[in-house]
């Protein structure tokens, strides 16, 4: 089997993996879609930290079941079922594991599927079967791929948030995962405000759902909120950028009493906490992925209020041409790109 494998220096290789055989309490999944995150383009740009190999590539996996392990419960899962792979796992019997948080996992040991162990960048991925979330017949596995991580962060953010209709909602980012908050943040009822520097990605959450769309690379976007709320702030902010700037103008441009979330990774922050947090009675969240209980609460919600996911999906591409794939979305002006199988 081959698989796609992140070889630094924005390369990528098809190396050959032996075909996958599952254990007990595993499952052989046929990928179907995998999609392209944001997290890839760090060991995309700078490859696998010295004296480490890289696996597998591919985080966002989504498809077929196609073979079980002894001992996998077939109520539970079964050949032939459409999935998604949460793409964690961990002891399964701490706390954390115990309720779908395995990234959380208390003895230190979890895999993450795609950069410590084989992703979805392969015909055939090998999986604990509790590791598959069942994905709904009204949804394609282009955006099963798309919910699997990027998608889905930005659901568990909102939640976290607990966004709804009486708010507006400020969004750093127009990325895969800042526009899936913009469509499932007018989703869920709020005014959505975003804040991007690129105009391709502008124009997309201006067609996804964004009320307003500020260019930060044209003025102060906390300001610029500020005189969209009569001087007050958002209600609710959500940063999907990582950008030290872009961070600290989410907690600035929240309200008295209001909400701001950070999901974008790496980097740093400067806040003052006196004006920015305390003064303020601000709550600050963080918010990492989903649980397996919250990926397919989002699947279902999309599903049910016919969120139209696939919108965003701005580029698909054939598996043999990941290479193709990685350098467009490394442009940084697309919205969410896939890989696809046959």
């Amino acid at each position: 089997m081959r698989g796609v494998v992140f070889a630094g220096d924005r390369k990528l290789e098809y190396r050959e993996f032996p075909d996958p055989d599952p254990g007990h309490g595993e499952v052989v999944v046929q990928i179907r879609a995998s999609g392209i995150c944001g997290s890839d383009l760090r060991v995309y740009r700078n490859g696998a930290a010295p004296g480490r190999s890289m696996p597998v590539g591919g985080h966002e996996p989504c498809g077929v079941v196609a073979k079980l392990g002894p001992g996998v419960d077939e109520s539970q899962v079964k050949v032939g079922d459409r999935v998604m792979i949460h793409h964690y796992s961990g002891c399964g019997v701490c706390k954390h594991c115990r309720i779908g948080y395995t990234q959380m996992c208390l003895q230190g040991n979890h895999k993450v599927y795609g950069f410590s162990a084989n992703g979805g960048h392969s015909p055939m991925m090998l999986c604990q079967a509790s590791m598959c979330i069942p994905l709904p017949d009204e949804l394609s596995f282009a955006e099963g791929a798309a919910i699997s991580c990027g998608t889905g962060t930005a659901y568990m953010a909102l939640v976290r948030l607990g966004v709804s209709g009486r708010d507006t909602l400020a969004v750093y980012g127009q990325g895969p995962v800042g526009l899936s908050a913009t469509l499932l943040g007018r989703a869920m009822g709020a005014r959505v405000v975003v804040v991007e520097v690129d105009k391709d990605r502008l124009e997309l959450a201006k067609r996804h759902g964004a009320e307003h769309a500020i260019d930060a690379n044209a003025g102060d976007p906390v300001e610029a909120i500020r005189q969209l709320t009569h001087g007050e702030g958002a209600d609710a902010t959500l940063d999907c950028t990582g950008n030290a700037t872009a961070r600290a103008n989410a907690v600035k441009s929240a309200r008295a009493w209001g909400r701001a979330c950070f999901v974008g990774e790496g980097g740093t922050v400067t806040l003052e906490p006196s004006p920015d947090v305390i003064h303020k009675q601000l709550t600050i969240y963080g918010s990492w992925t989903f649980s397996t209980v919250g990926l397919a609460e989002c699947a279902r919600f999309i599903a049910d209020r016919k969120v139209p996911l696939r919108e965003i999906i701005t580029h698909e591409f054939a598996w043999r041409d990941a290479d193709e794939a990685y350098r467009t979305f490394d442009q940084g002006k697309t919205g969410k790109c896939v890989l696809l199988f046959d």
